[in-house]
C-alpha cells in the first residue's frame, strides 16, 4: 500500500505543475464570459495528454490467468504534446467585443509551451453600476520546461486477477492523498475475455487473442492561496480536476518463453472537467476617474474536454520467470508510451 501510495504522490506531484497553474490562471476569469474559451484555449493539450496516458497501459500480452492466478503491475504512461499544440491564437477563438487584444502577436503559449513564449496581452471592458470599466492582463506562460519531452505523465499500478471462462479483471487504484495543497486518489477497473479458443486450432499455437474494457477515473482537488492583493482576490478558493477514461480494443500476443510480441485495436476516449470553486473578487479600473470597482463572484468556472479516437498499439515484453519488462507505443491524436514492470503468477 506505501508504494501505491508514493506512486500517487509522485502522479499529484506532475498535476501540481499543471492544475496549480490555475493560481494564474484566475486572472482569466477578468474577461468573465470569454473565461471559459481562454482557458479551454490555454489547458486543452493537458486535458487531451491525460486522458490518453490514463487510458493506455491496461495490458501487456492478451493471454489471460489460470483461475485465481494474478499480477502486479508497476508502470507509466506519457502522451506527446504535438509541436502545433504548443500555441494557441486568441484571436480565433470567437471572443466577445468586449475583449481586445493588446499585443501585436496573437498567438499564445498553451500549457504546454514554452516559459520563453511571451503570452498575449488582453483588455477587457465591461459596465458595472452604470460605470465603464476595464482590466489589462496576460495569459499563462507555458511549463514545457518542467515536462521532461514535451511529455503528459500518468504512472499506473494494476493487479489482475483469473477469473473462471478465461476471464481476467484487471484493478487500478490508490487511495485518496496528498498535501494540504494537493490532494486526490484514481480507481479503474478493466476486464479482458481470451477467444482463442473460439477460433478452432489457435488455441494450440504461441498466439492468443482477447477483447478488452476498461475504465478509469481520477480525482484531485487543489487547493488555491487566499489572496488580499492583486487583480483577483480570492478567499476559500479550490479547483477540483475529474478525469474519467474508456478503452476498447480487441487485442493479441504471440507468447513465446522469453519474448512476447502484443499489439492491438481500437477506441480510446473520455472527459474531463476542471471547476473553479469559492469566492472571487474581481478588481476593475474606470475608464474616466481610475478607481478601482470590485465584483464578487462565485464558483466562477467550469470547463469540460471530451476526446476520443481509434488506437492501435504495439509492444514487447521480455520473460525472466515471473518477472516481466515491457514496453509499447500507441498510435493516436497524440502518440502515448507505456513501460514498466510485472509480476506474474499463474
Amino acid at each position: 500500500m506505501m508504494k501505491i501510495k508514493k506512486i500517487t504522490l509522485l502522479l499529484l506531484f506532475l498535476l501540481t505543475a499543471i492544475i496549480g497553474k490555475a493560481q494564474e490562471i484566475e486572472t482569466i476569469l477578468l474577461a468573465k464570459e470569454d473565461a471559459v474559451k481562454l482557458t479551454n484555449g490555454y489547458l486543452k493539450p493537458a486535458f487531451k495528454g491525460l486522458i490518453y496516458s490514463m487510458s493506455n497501459g491496461w495490458y501487456h500480452t492478451a493471454k489471460v490467468h489460470k483461475k485465481f492466478g494474478f499480477d502486479i503491475t508497476i508502470g507509466a504512461n506519457g502522451s506527446f504534446i504535438p509541436t502545433k499544440d504548443e500555441l494557441f491564437d486568441v484571436a480565433h477563438l470567437n471572443l466577445s467585443d468586449k475583449t481586445t487584444i493588446l499585443s501585436s502577436n496573437t498567438n499564445s503559449p498553451t500549457v504546454a509551451g514554452s516559459e520563453n513564449e511571451i503570452p498575449a496581452r488582453l483588455r477587457y471592458t465591461r459596465t458595472i453600476d452604470g460605470r465603464e470599466v476595464s482590466a489589462d492582463f496576460d495569459l499563462p506562460k507555458g511549463i514545457k520546461e518542467d515536462l521532461p519531452l514535451s511529455i503528459i505523465p500518468a504512472p499506473a499500478v494494476q493487479i489482475g486477477v483469473g477469473l473462471p471462462f478465461k476471464l481476467d479483471a484487471i484493478i487500478r487504484y490508490a487511495p485518496k492523498v496528498g498535501t494540504d495543497d494537493v490532494k486526490g486518489g484514481l480507481f479503474g477497473i478493466g476486464f479482458k475475455k481470451e477467444i482463442t479458443d473460439w477460433l478452432g486450432p489457435l488455441d494450440k499455437t504461441p498466439l492468443h487473442i482477447a477483447l478488452l474494457a476498461a475504465y478509469s477515473n481520477m480525482e484531485v482537488i487543489y487547493t488555491i492561496d487566499d489572496a488580499s492583493t492583486g487583480a483577483v482576490l480570492t478567499d476559500n478558493a479550490t479547483t477540483e480536476f475529474n478525469l474519467n477514461t474508456y478503452t476498447f480494443k480487441a487485442i493479441a500476443s504471440l507468447n513465446f518463453p522469453i519474448v512476447n510480441v502484443f499489439g492491438g485495436v481500437g477506441y480510446v476516449g473520455g472527459n474531463s472537467r476542471l471547476e473553479m470553486l469559492g469566492r472571487y473578487t474581481l478588481i476593475y479600473d474606470t475608464e474616466t476617474t481610475g478607481t478601482i470597482v470590485e465584483e464578487t463572484v462565485i464558483d466562477p468556472l467550469a470547463l469540460k474536454q471530451n476526446v476520443g479516437g481509434i488506437n492501435a498499439t504495439l509492444g514487447l515484453r521480455f520473460n525472466i520467470g515471473f518477472f516481466k519488462i515491457f514496453g509499447r507505443c500507441s498510435f493516436q491524436e497524440y502518440t502515448t508510451i507505456n513501460g514498466g514492470i510485472a509480476f506474474s503468477f499463474r
